[in-house]
């Protein structure tokens, strides 16, 4: 498996500065997360620095790079090519050896997923709270992170859901799916 030094060298070839430190804050909140779920801190780092190396590929790159690879694209990624970002990502990774588990969380990360283990919460809360996020409640959402991991995934793909709602923007239904688990299996 690659390093992290030789990831984050490839992440400044390929992404923007704003995006690289978004990584690396990814990086750092998945590794907190890991420590504090006790869950490999490695494959976290790992994982969240990865997650977004496919983001700034143009969206005419990635429709093609899933046409190439045989990703299947959906009816909801025709239409908002910028989700592809979380499949050609989780593709490019098999490159640097990671495992099953860890594309898994790469692929499921803007979405959320039926399936999601614990790596893929915390890589999909890291996404919305590392430390160069600033919006209304996210300090609320960094502390629920640390208590309970699945209240905080519900309240997370309840925002999302409500802000593509807001925007009139098709919903992918991985994520109602996702939150409709949580909701079955919540215990509180």
């Amino acid at each position: 498996m690659e390093t992290i030094e030789n990831i984050q060298e490839e992440l400044r070839q390929t992404l923007s500065g704003e995006r690289y430190n978004h990584s690396i804050g990814v990086m750092k909140k998945a590794e907190e997360l890991a420590k504090q779920y006790g869950i490999d801190v490695h494959i976290a780092a790992l994982t969240g620095l990865a997650h977004d190396i496919g983001k700034e590929i143009p969206n005419q790159e990635k429709i093609q790079y899933c046409k190439e690879q045989q990703i299947e694209i959906d009816e909801v990624e025709i239409r908002n090519v910028g989700l592809l970002h979380a499949k050609v990502g989780a593709h490019i990774t098999k490159k640097f050896g990671f495992t099953e588990e860890m594309q898994k969380a790469i692929l499921y990360h803007t979405t959320g997923h039926l399936d999601m283990d614990l790596l893929a919460k915390i890589i999909f809360i890291a996404d919305k709270i590392e430390e160069n996020r600033d919006y209304d409640g996210v300090e609320e959402l960094r502390k629920l992170a640390i208590q309970d991991i699945d209240q905080c995934t519900l309240i997370i793909l309840d925002k999302t859901i409500q802000k593509n709602i807001d925007k009139g923007v098709l919903i992918h239904p991985d994520g109602i799916f996702a939150r409709n688990q949580l909701l079955t299996l919540k215990k509180y």
